[in-house]
């Protein structure tokens, strides 16, 4: 759907604004992410669910993988050598040390139980921003599990629109409990607390929601949709991060479900005025870049930024974001839509080995990337004597 093409890219719009210093609450547009991700999935499943009467899982996990795995990888490998030749000793080291925990897809917990804190310390970590891709791929694991129980029988897509509500609405409480903390990373980061936004996206995608969303005149729609649009950007750009007092006692939970309503609105309802808007070239091309553009950003801007003091901030950011784009463009055009596609030379065995090759060279430059000493040629020996 063209629209959704379009709110992916003012989603990672906002996201490589907020890394960038100047959007306040641009973050949010990962939850926008997390929302139309569970639409989106949800959405397929229950069709697959409809039509053949079952899911078949292990088609699902493969296109998944087929999808997210290859782009993922190169970045990966890429980024560990511009570190290794560009980065400091501390980004190195850290750059190895999560390197099994992204492959593993569960970086998110592993910063958790590492206690890094997200706000303060995400500028040592070249991988900081891959926590989301690991909440998403959790997701991927458990959520389709349940639909494929759930989905069954008459009264299915009801059932999994409750479990969905249900669920988002005891994530909402792990959220409000445990972003209580001084350090609200585990509540940021968490898959059981971030679960709510991709449940919430889930819930619209069912049946009931669905066809009420259908019953909605295109006025009433272009209004709502419209009030909510304003509401997502006002609190983009007034949030204040961790330090929002309500954002961790329903904020994100009322941001989520704001960005539901206007999702299925702009699916269900059509010739909106938001849905001609989003889906508009620009919106829409830069959507069709966000997932390697979300995977390159943040890398770039902490192995580049530096290097760019001469052009003041918001030269160097926009020579980043430059860069990010290149780099978004040719890894989209010659590696996500290829193997995606299957394209001539992704197909059959080779599409396996297009999806495993990026790997495997990634574990053997993990092995082979001498792992840095912390201080180490920063001390004259000599003058200790």
């Amino acid at each position: 759907m063209a629209a959704l093409d379009g709110l992916r890219g003012f989603a990672v719009v906002a996201v490589l604004l907020f890394h960038a210093g100047y959007l306040n609450g641009g973050f949010l547009g990962v939850d926008l992410f997390f929302v139309l991700s569970g639409f989106l999935i949800t959405g397929l499943l229950l069709g697959e669910a409809t039509g053949r009467g079952r899911i078949p899982l292990a088609a699902f996990w493969v296109r998944r993988a087929r999808r997210l795995l290859p782009a993922l990888c190169c970045v990966v490998v890429v980024t560990v050598l511009a570190t290794w030749a560009w980065g400091s000793t501390a980004q190195l080291r850290f750059a190895l040390d999560d390197l099994p925990w992204v492959g593993a897809q569960a970086v998110n917990w592993h910063y958790i139980a590492e206690q890094v804190g997200y706000w303060n310390a995400s500028d040592t970590r070249v991988f900081a921003h891959l926590w989301s891709i690991g909440v998403e791929w959790q997701f991927y694991l458990a959520w389709p599990l349940v639909v494929a129980v759930a989905a069954r029988g008459r009264f299915g897509e009801r059932i999994v629109a409750s479990l969905a509500g249900a669920g988002a609405l005891v994530s909402l409480a792990l959220t409000v409990s445990l972003g209580a903390a001084v350090d609200t990373t585990r509540a940021y980061e968490g898959t059981d607390t971030r679960a709510a936004a991709l449940l919430l996206g889930a819930l619209v995608a069912t049946a009931p929601v669905r066809d009420l969303a259908r019953r909605v005149p295109r006025r009433a729609a272009d209004l709502v949709c419209l009030a909510l649009a304003c509401g997502l950007a006002v609190a983009w750009a007034v949030t204040e991060g961790e330090k929002a007092p309500l954002l961790f006692e329903g904020g994100l939970f009322v941001h989520s479900l704001a960005a539901a309503v206007l999702i299925v609105l702009m699916a269900r309802v059509p010739g909106t005025w938001a849905a001609r808007i989003a889906g508009s070239r620009l919106p829409r091309g830069l959507g069709k870049l966000s997932y390697s553009l979300y995977l390159w950003h943040w890398p770039v801007y902490l192995l580049l930024l530096p290097r760019l003091s001469a052009l003041g901030g918001p030269g160097g950011t926009a020579v980043a974001i430059g860069v990010s784009l290149v780099a978004a463009a040719v890894t989209t055009r010659f590696v996500e839509d290829p193997v995606r596609a299957r394209a001539g030379w992704a197909r059959g065995g080779r599409g396996w080995i297009a999806v495993v090759a990026p790997a495997v060279a990634g574990v053997v430059l993990w092995a082979a990337v001498p792992e840095p000493v912390t201080g180490a040629g920063t001390v004259d020996v000599d003058q200790l004597r």
